[in-house]
Formats: structure tokens, C-alpha cells, sequence
């Protein structure tokens, strides 16, 4: 069975990058991401593995909602700067890299999801919790600082909701981190409590009349966002990728 690592590439160079104490020295982070792929290599023994890049193309999310991912921090300069050599370096290293156009995320989750289709396992490296919707036995995610997978188990139990519903929940309580907006006023409790008794976004909004009348007022003015987050979230599974298998092939000897 082809065992394919997916390395998140900004999640673990900008984790990696932080840990520094002066963000505009770069030397030997090369060498520290590099040490960080030999360790993972070395756990999971894959014989093939990707890093997957953002590129600086618009993301379709942002053309869709402006503010999504707004008051980031931005890439530290020296960082930007270095990419390319780290890129050089993982490559002579036998880690070959994909560039996304914009988000690597749907390209990791196209990645992964071919890669399972076609009888294969995939284990994404990334702390991003977007991919835990993906829902596949075979496509596990394993957090590099915590050294541990992230489960659906414990993602269901964070969230207080079961698998099915995390694209609902985010759509309605929203997420922070990227600036998903969700209904206002009503949060993480609130979206829980509701999920627990209509099951469902579309059933929330099908049965709007049960809803109590100050929540049923909230779901009925941020009906827009609601969906319009519930788009946000979603990976996309069917993204160009311009790659071959065999590109990313690890030698024997690896």
C-alpha cells in the first residue's frame, strides 16, 4: 500500500520559525525543518511524501468573503525571503514540494482524498483542525509538536458534536482563527444545544419556527452568513494538481 506524508508546509515552517527568539534570523532553520521531515519520515515510514505550499494567487475564499483570515500576522520578511531556499534544500533531501496557487489546504485535501480513493493511506502533517471533516479511515492527521494524531474522537469531543456536524457547527458558531464569521449571537454553546436537537444546519432552518424566538431571530438575520460560512469551511476535494505519484517517491535508501 502507497503510504503518502502530506506536510503542511507553512503550518510546520512558521511553528518551527516562531520558536526562534529573533524572527529576522533564519540561519539553520533549513536545517531544523529538514531535522523535523527526517523525524516524521522516520516515525512513519511512507513511501511517498509531499510538502504543499500557499501560493500568492487570490484564494477563493477571500474573493468570496474579503474578511476571511483578516489580522493575521503577516510572514516575516526574512521568512518570505528564505522560502526558496528552503524549498532547494528539502528538495536535495529527497522532499519534493507542490505549490498551491493560493491555500494549500484544498490542494492537501485533494492530495489525500485521491490518494485513499485509489486504495493508498495518507497522513496529513498539520495542526490545522479543517481537516479533521475529512472522513476517511485511511486519511489520518498528526500533530508534529504534540507528536500525537489528531483524532475524530477528540475532535468530537472538543467540539461537543459528532463528525457530521462540524461544517454546521463552524457555520453557525463561526472560527476565530480564520475569521469565519458565523451567526452572530450565537456561539459555541449555542450551536451545540441546537445540533443536539435538529441534527442539522438545513434542519435548524427547516424547523425555524421551533426555535426559541430570540435565537430564531438571530438564525433568521444571519441566514446569509450562515451559509456563507458553511462554503468557507469546506475543503475542496477536487483541485488541479498537475503532479504524478511517482514525483514524490521516496528512494529506498530514504
Amino acid at each position: 500500500m502507497n503510504k503518502f506524508l502530506i506536510l503542511d508546509g507553512m503550518n510546520l515552517v512558521r511553528r518551527i520559525h516562531a520558536a526562534q527568539p529573533n524572527e529576522t534570523d533564519i540561519s539553520g532553520l533549513k536545517e531544523r525543518v529538514h531535522g523535523a521531515c527526517k523525524k516524521l519520515l522516520k516515525f512513519h515510514q511512507p513511501s511517498h511524501v509531499a510538502i504543499v505550499w500557499d501560493g500568492n494567487a487570490l484564494s477563493w475564499r477571500k474573493a468570496l468573503y474579503e474578511d476571511y483570515k483578516k489580522g493575521r500576522k503577516p510572514m516575516p520578511e526574512a521568512l518570505a525571503n528564505g522560502l526558496n531556499d528552503i524549498k532547494r534544500y528539502l528538495a536535495e533531501h529527497h522532499i519534493a514540494s507542490l505549490e498551491a496557487d493560493s491555500e494549500a489546504d484544498d490542494v492537501i485535501a485533494t492530495l489525500a482524498t485521491k490518494l485513499v480513493s485509489i486504495g493508498g493511506e495518507a497522513i496529513i502533517v498539520s495542526t490545522d483542525k479543517g481537516f479533521s471533516q475529512l472522513n476517511h479511515p485511511n486519511i489520518k492527521q498528526w500533530d508534529h509538536f504534540n507528536q500525537t494524531y489528531m483524532t475524530v474522537e477528540a475532535m468530537e469531543q472538543k467540539l461537543g458534536v459528532e463528525h457530521k456536524q462540524f461544517i454546521d457547527y463552524l457555520a453557525l458558531a463561526g472560527d476565530s482563527g480564520n475569521k469565519i464569521p458565523g451567526v452572530p449571537g450565537i456561539g459555541p454553546k449555542s450551536a451545540v444545544e441546537l445540533l443536539k436537537i435538529f441534527r442539522s444546519l438545513a434542519n435548524i432552518y427547516s424547523s425555524i419556527e421551533q426555535v426559541g424566538s430570540k435565537q430564531a431571530k438571530k438564525l433568521e438575520e444571519g441566514k446569509h452568513l450562515a451559509r456563507l460560512s458553511y462554503k468557507l469551511v469546506q475543503l475542496q476535494l477536487d483541485m488541479p494538481l498537475n503532479a504524478n505519484l511517482k514525483q514524490f517517491r521516496l528512494p529506498k535508501t530514504q
